[in-house]
């Protein structure tokens, strides 16, 4: 039977939730750019926060600075490659967006005026060894061949209390730790807070919105067990119909099955057996 993925509605994350302040995202863009000290709140545009795939494990951050566009995909988990693929469909549709917004013919005799693009991408999870500083496209999946396009993405996991962007990743860190300790609890959410402020990490930002960035927490928690229920369901699905097949066939005995399919114990292939034989 084939099985449907539960909605899920797009909600705010600590990430999207910090860097939607331009406050922040000034300090973001000045982490990136030191040399550009004349920056203001002002000169940020076309700030476009989406959740363009969504799958609760990244955040995507887009904006414009001048002739710059910036955009960020955030990681929190094992390291992969693939994060240069996100970061380019991100871009393209940015830009389809841009291009739309500013009522620019792409079809018609004229250049149109676009941004320079910049990708970044804050990894939060365990540092690979001999981490790259740069990823591209063309020499990490094409073994550096000239190409119809390429990308490069700058990846930022550097913890430093200096800027805003090691901030935030010494505040993922501490809330993977205190995670282990508590589970996914609100005590979890508490201690990552007052750990952080302790640190003067990310302190100004917690203070002001501590209450909403306890409930931004504890909802993710709830949208990853309901998750890993869905997860759990359809595994259990699947190996019902692989044991039933193997039952209908019935070449095998129940304990050959239980050994193809060991999501199943034994008195549950007993009943399915039994299932099948009162509907032959």
């Amino acid at each position: 039977m084939a099985q449907t993925t539960p909605k899920r509605k797009i909600k705010d994350s600590v990430f999207t939730n910090l860097f939607q302040d331009k406050k922040y995202l000034l300090r973001l863009y000045k982490a990136l750019h030191p040399e550009d000290s004349s920056v203001t709140e002002d000169d940020i545009k076309d700030v476009t926060i989406k959740h363009i795939l969504v799958d609760a494990d990244y955040n995507d951050l887009g904006f414009s600075v001048g002739d710059r566009l910036v955009i960020l995909v955030e990681s929190q988990s094992s390291w992969t490659l693939n994060i240069i693929i996100r970061a380019l469909m991100y871009l393209i549709q940015t830009y389809h967006d841009y291009f739309k917004r500013t009522r620019q013919n792409l079809y018609g005799s004229r250049k149109v005026n676009m941004p320079k693009p910049e990708m970044y991408v804050i990894f939060t999870g365990e540092k690979p060894e001999n981490p790259p500083d740069v990823i591209s496209l063309s020499r990490d999946f094409f073994a550096g061949e000239k190409m119809a396009i390429d990308a490069e993405v700058r990846v930022l996991y550097q913890e430093d209390e200096s800027n805003i962007i090691g901030e935030y990743i010494i505040f993922c860190k501490v809330y993977n730790e205190q995670r282990k300790k508590y589970g996914q609890t609100k005590e979890a959410v508490l201690e990552t807070i007052r750990i952080c402020k302790d640190r003067n990490v990310l302190k100004e930002y917690l203070e002001s919105r501590e209450k909403e960035v306890v409930d931004i927490m504890m909802t993710l928690f709830d949208d990853e067990q309901v998750l890993e229920a869905y997860a759990e369901d359809i595994k259990n699905n699947e190996a019902r119909e692989t044991a039933e097949r193997m039952i209908k066939k019935g070449k095998m005995s129940l304990e050959e099955i239980a050994d193809y399919v060991p999501a199943l114990t034994m008195d549950e292939l007993k009943r399915l057996e039994a299932e099948i034989m009162q509907m032959a």
